[in-house]
């Protein structure tokens, strides 16, 4: 299925704080497109006209760069007529007119063309901003199929014997060897590969890529054949991720000659592996996708990666200067030409998301399984709350004991009532353990805590932390002691987005001896346990998941009212875990700064958070994260599941003392540029 190109709107692009958090946001992004566009064969003028229409429109849209297809000037089916020189001198004039129309649009084009060089004739792309020409970069692998024979009109680049060719009076340079730095924007580097180029076993792009290239253009002419579609995108998206860049592949469509072949204008653009947008295939007209590509992490991510920066870069580069367009200054855009999900770590296809929570469950239970069967008739020994947490750790246990064929009764579930544990949630963990054909024990707490808090001389009407804690404490003494009355294995039953924001009681339910959800997100875990009940043949249940799925989020720590309700929310004292998760996601997954960070929670919360609010709560992420690495520094093993982990022996290491200062102070310069505006 295609891609269309999407974008989130914010709501009225009148209000000031709106407008300053698109200001915010469009910093760290560039907005690119793919053309196909319509054509004739041979037909110059006909073919430069709508580029040059294409370029103006794209300009309103606040476009900076767009590539166009490979030989698109005069189309790429010409075969003997590229020895003609009136196409080729037409073509050449055709530079003229595309020049004038990226001057007047702001959008710096990538054009392709046949080009005489020394005598030879070369299939080239050309890179044209505000002044003309900036580099010319030739074919270097030519098909040679059945289908196509492009050495019959065209040379390889190998063979070219000039660095540089005479344009109108202008030395422009040319070559495989060129990169273009935008001197109006320090992380877009350009490189350029043609089509074919694509296909090679060793692809000019991973060079280029190596050599500073955070954007690749590829002007392409691909025809159309059963399954290839699939396959391009596929090819398209990979390269992008092996490169670590933004790709931006422009192909020819319908308009090329029909004689033997098809072809679709099959465009597309992609960012380290991730599909941003396509064109619909097999349109007459001018086609064309938009994205907004997010060079600041491409270059976090090439900063991280030690394949990436451990390789050499191409000693033989040239690096020529040009200027990237700055699309029409009027056209006052307040939309993103990308989507920002509010729940990054869940997908938002109902079909990817069962897979996506099937992977996910299967990695918690054959890390359990692997330590299961390296420790064997150890007995798992895990405390039950009747909340989402621990069902989704007791429901990884039954499935690492089919692994290892032993007896889910070998499973002890502890049930530890205390002040704050609901008539609902026992209900729950009790149902959840019988029909799962666990052993369950209920060891109620009130006594043994009442108990400790005397001891230590605490009031029994003070219910502050001393109180929560001695619980957390309490019950986590009742499991490791459990343990070692039936040589057992505590599970830990914490999830990643506690972890982040130190939600956990140090030496509590902080510590166990495997902690199975400590790589999945809290918003995570609610669609996992989900997906566990859409599996089962057991009505019953699937009927308590889902009624522990719609159960609020809550320690359970504080006194209920007197009718037995909760008085005790976690949301209400953290704020919203989907915020939590989106400034997890964003800004430890992609490492991106504060004010990136909250303009884009503004947009993608924009029906249900108001931006006060986001920027209340990204601060409380920031001052917690900060302050708990003192408890991840102690974490226990617990397998990695997703592309954000927080263990102190793989992914995320930081110093426990480490301040927040400087995010903090970002935060309040975020609410200090929005006071301003609005004054």
């Amino acid at each position: 299925m295609a891609i269309d190109p999407q974008h989130s709107s914010l709501h009225d692009s009148g209000d000031v704080n709106q407008s300053v958090i698109h200001s915010i946001a469009s910093e760290n992004f560039v907005r690119v497109a793919v053309v196909s566009p319509e054509h004739r064969v041979a037909d110059v003028a006909f073919n430069t006209e709508h580029m040059v229409r294409a370029l103006h429109a794209l300009g309103k849209s606040g476009v900076r760069l767009a590539a166009f297809p490979e030989l698109g000037i005069t189309a790429y089916t010409c075969a003997d007529l590229f020895y003609q020189p009136t196409l080729r001198d037409a073509a050449d004039a055709a530079v003229t007119a595309l020049s004038a129309a990226v001057r007047e649009s702001g959008v710096t084009a990538v054009v392709g063309l046949p080009m005489e060089i020394h005598n030879r004739l070369y299939n080239v792309a050309m890179l044209i901003d505000e002044h003309g020409p900036a580099g010319i970069v030739p074919k270097s692998f030519l098909p040679s199929s059945n289908e196509f024979y492009e050495e019959r009109w065209f040379s390889r680049a190998e063979v070219l014997d000039a660095d540089a060719v005479e344009l109108f009076g202008t030395i422009v340079p040319v070559g495989t060897d060129l990169v273009f730095q935008a001197e109006n924007h320090r992380a877009f580097c350009l490189g350029i590969e043609i089509c074919e180029d694509l296909w090679a076993a060793q692809p000019p792009s991973g060079a280029l890529a190596l050599a500073g290239a955070t954007v690749i253009a590829n002007p392409s002419a691909s025809d159309e054949l059963l399954g290839k579609a699939n396959y391009r995108r596929t090819l398209v998206a990979q390269q992008s991720a092996r490169c670590i860049t933004a790709y931006l592949y422009a192909s020819a469509g319908p308009g090329e000659s029909s004689t033997d072949l098809v072809y679709s204008g099959h465009s597309m653009i992609a960012e380290n592996g991730t599909p941003l947008a396509e064109t619909s295939r097999f349109q007459p007209h001018t086609v064309w996708a938009i994205a907004d590509i997010d060079l600041d992490f491409l270059v976090s991510e090439r900063l991280k990666n030690s394949s990436f920066s451990a390789a050499p870069s191409p000693a033989d580069v040239r690096v020529v200067s040009f200027s990237l367009g700055c699309g029409n200054a009027d056209s006052g855009t307040d939309s993103f030409y990308r989507t920002f999900s509010a729940r990054p770590f869940v997908p938002e296809i109902e079909a990817d998301r069962g897979a996506h929570c099937s992977e996910v469950f299967a990695i918690q239970s054959a890390g359990l399984g692997t330590r299961l069967r390296h420790l064997p008739g150890v007995r798992p020994v895990i405390g039950i709350s009747g909340g989402l947490d621990s069902t989704l750790a007791l429901l990884v246990c039954i499935e690492a004991m089919k692994q290892t064929k032993r007896p889910t009764t070998d499973i002890l579930a502890v049930s530890m009532p205390g002040p704050g544990s609901t008539a609902l949630t026992q209900t729950n963990a009790r149902s959840l353990a019988d029909m799962l054909g666990v052993e369950v024990r209920e060891i109620p707490i009130h006594a043994a805590v009442q108990s400790h808090l005397h001891d230590i001389g605490h009031p029994d009407d003070q219910f502050d932390i001393t109180f929560e804690n001695a619980q957390a404490r309490e019950r986590t003494q009742i499991l490791m002691d459990l343990a070692n009355q039936v040589g057992g294995l505590v599970i830990g039953t914490g999830d990643l987005s506690e972890a982040a924001l130190g939600w956990c009681t140090f030496n509590g339910d902080h510590l166990s001896m495997y902690h199975v959800n400590i790589g999945v997100p809290k918003t995570l875990v609610r669609y996992v346990i989900e997906w566990v009940a859409t599996q089962t043949l057991d009505a019953g249940l699937a009927a308590t998941l889902r009624s522990i799925g719609n159960t609020p989020i809550t320690p359970e720590l504080l006194p209920l009212d007197a009718d037995g309700s909760l008085v005790q929310r976690t949301e209400e004292t953290l704020g919203s875990y989907d915020l939590h998760d989106f400034f997890l996601f964003h800004a430890i997954r992609r490492h991106a700064r504060p004010r990136k960070v909250f303009a884009l929670a503004c947009i993608a919360f924009a029906d249900t958070c108001e931006p006060a609010d986001i920027l209340k709560t990204l601060k409380t992420f920031y001052c917690r994260f900060f302050a708990s690495q003192f408890k991840r520094s102690a974490m226990p093993d617990g397998p990695k599941v997703g592309t954000v982990a927080l263990s102190p022996r793989g992914d995320w290491r930081m110093p426990s003392d480490a301040r927040a200062d400087l995010w903090l102070a970002e935060c309040d310069a975020i609410a200090k540029q929005i006071d301003q505006s609005a004054a």
